[in-house]
């Protein structure tokens, strides 16, 4: 019999999961048990997942504990291995079995993803990953030590960002130096690790067959409906639409601020600190998680009574970690405790307002998680990325209208639309850093020699940033801006996952502009799409949400007049 519970096994160990693997492999599989063999798979995956989710969840809550870190390592080392080969051989099983039966009907893309995975998979590829896992996790304990003396006290880099939203031009700057000089003195080191990450990337390309990392990487993401090229192309149409509005954000707050040219502390896009051009003091929503919750919990309630519920039953159960502290790791996520159907958040809050942002962006997640949990099956509660991060981006614009203290939310009026113009500026100023992000990836894997010299990937990071990123004057700097790849985590741990990002946002900025119309129909929309999964393809849960699953310059343009309409409808707001 399955233990319903993590306690009550010992995740780090394969032989805790293993007899059960093993009794599912063994079992005679016919037409008649074919269902319930599905379902008890699928209940013993729901088991293993949501161990190795909490494992990582208390690994990154304390980058310091030594035995949570060797609980994780146990994990990648004893049971990530043998599971991915047990995996396999019950893949291979079912694969052989009549696609067309009846109780495969509702498995069309499962299937498609489980043979995608299947044809992927080599056995010489597993001790890959495991080393790839373990250099990931040296660059969480790195950057999440990371930590400064500000003004008597120690600061972390969460702590620190917070000071790069003051007034004080010369604060921001200070401020700015010490995270930069936090980072470099650790680029030999990142240097070295990433160096060995592109080696183990590239030989699990060669091994699956394919001819670089990229290949690879678009094949085990599903990327089924979309190409490299389209990302280009993608990245042309920012380049296009986008970076003349960024220009002109910049432009007018550098003459609204009386300054002569931007430096790198006025504008940080990997801290999505963007130029404070406002008279008022920085926006310092709240003070501490309860705080947080609480706010979140009134917005929700006005925008939607269910998702309150959904949020209520996270705050109830303990699933939420919001506030920074020493030793934490960096960022933030929403996981997934499949087991229980339950959503974890894990933050590194301080106070400010891309707290908020972060909180209604990971919720979003956490509704994902909520709303598939009528799908039977756990892979069929597995939509595609790009669409997790619809899921995400949309709710922070769907929730922005009840921001107010008059919903019970976090600001006055004036300060209210003054955090909806950030977050609309910050849309423009961020697609173009996902630009960056992301060409710079693919220029990485699809450049393995080059890019084994960490010289060639500041020289490419640094092109990519003088095309997206403008009018920042980085003189006496430029070591810090070539090293820019060094402060975004995904490339190290997640490499080619931020063209999402870019994708997803565009697709919410489309939910939203349905919300403007009619708000009921929009989240009407976005929740049916949501309880779709993984059972749809990623143009069709674009279209079940009322968007469209296309990134052109005329898309782009049409968005981006949006963003600039609002805000100055926006600006007549805050000013008067």
């Amino acid at each position: 019999v399955l233990p319903r519970s993590i306690e009550a096994i010992n995740p780090r160990s394969w032989e805790t999961f293993a007899p059960y693997f093993e009794n599912v492999a063994e079992r005679p599989l016919t037409s008649e048990n074919l269902r319930q063999w599905l379902i008890e798979w699928s209940d013993l995956s729901r088991l293993l997942f949501e161990a190795a989710s909490v494992i990582y969840i208390e690994k990154s809550q304390d980058t310091t504990n030594k035995e949570k870190e060797q609980a994780f390592l146990d994990l990648i080392n004893n049971v990530f291995p043998q599971y991915q080969a047990a995996n396999q051989v019950l893949k291979e099983r079912l694969l052989a079995f009549d696609a067309s039966h009846e109780a495969l009907q509702d498995m069309t893309l499962v299937l498609r993803n489980m043979k995608n995975e299947a044809d992927l998979y080599r056995d010489e590829n597993i001790p890959l990953f495991t080393e790839t896992s373990k250099l990931e996790n040296e660059y969480d304990k790195v950057t999440g030590g990371l930590k400064t003396e500000w003004d008597g006290e120690e600061k972390n880099l969460s702590q620190l960002g917070l000071f790069l939203n003051e007034n004080d031009r010369a604060v921001q700057q200070k401020a700015w130096q010490a995270i930069s000089d936090l980072w470099l003195n650790q680029r030999d080191p990142l240097n070295e690790m990433y160096g060995k990450m592109l080696g183990l990337r590239q030989q699990i390309a060669q091994n699956a067959g394919l001819p670089d990392y990229r290949a690879y990487v678009f094949r085990e993401k599903g990327r089924f409906d979309y190409t490299p090229e389209d990302c280009l192309t993608f990245h042309e149409a920012i380049e296009t639409a986008v970076v003349p509005a960024l220009r002109r954000i910049l432009s007018r707050k550098k003459k609204r601020l009386g300054y002569d040219k931007l430096r790198p502390w006025d504008w940080v896009p990997e801290k999505g600190a963007l130029v404070n051009d406002s008279a008022g003091e920085p926006l310092r929503p709240y003070q501490g998680q309860e705080a947080l919750i609480q706010h979140t919990m009134n917005i929700f309630n006005q925008l939607d009574p269910q998702l309150s519920r959904y949020f209520a039953t996270m705050a109830e159960d303990g699933l939420l970690d919001l506030d920074t502290r020493a030793g934490k790791a960096l960022g933030g996520y929403c996981s997934a405790l499949p087991l229980r159907n339950r959503p974890f958040i894990f933050m590194n809050g301080v106070g400010s307002h891309d707290d908020v942002q972060t909180m209604l962006h990971e919720a979003g997640h956490a509704f994902h998680v909520f709303e598939t949990a009528a799908l039977p099956l756990v892979w069929q509660t597995d939509p595609p990325m790009e669409f997790c991060e619809v899921a995400s981006m949309s709710m922070e614009l769907l929730a922005a209208p009840y921001l107010t203290d008059q919903f019970g939310g976090f600001y006055s009026s004036p300060q209210s639309a003054r955090a909806r113009i950030e977050h609309l500026e910050g849309i423009i100023a961020f697609l173009p850093y996902m630009a960056v992000v992301d060409a710079f990836q693919h220029w990485v894997y699809t450049h393995p020699q080059q890019a084994a010299d960490a010289a060639q990937c500041d020289v490419a990071w640094a092109k990519l940033t003088d095309r997206f990123i403008p009018d920042i004057d980085w003189t006496g700097y430029e070591e810090s801006k070539k090293t820019g790849w060094h402060r975004k985590p995904h490339i190290f741990t997640e490499p080619f996952y931020y063209i999402e990002y870019g994708m997803a946002q565009i697709g919410a900025l489309q939910v939203w502009r349905n919300s403007l119309n009619n708000r009921a129909t929009a989240l009407t929309a976005y929740r049916q799409a949501l309880a779709l999964g993984g059972t749809k393809t990623l143009p069709d849960l674009f279209s079940t949400a009322g968007a469209e699953f296309r990134f052109d310059t005329a898309l782009l343009t049409e968005l981006v007049d949006l963003i600039e309409n609002t805000t100055a409808e926006l600006e007549k707001s805050f000013l008067s």
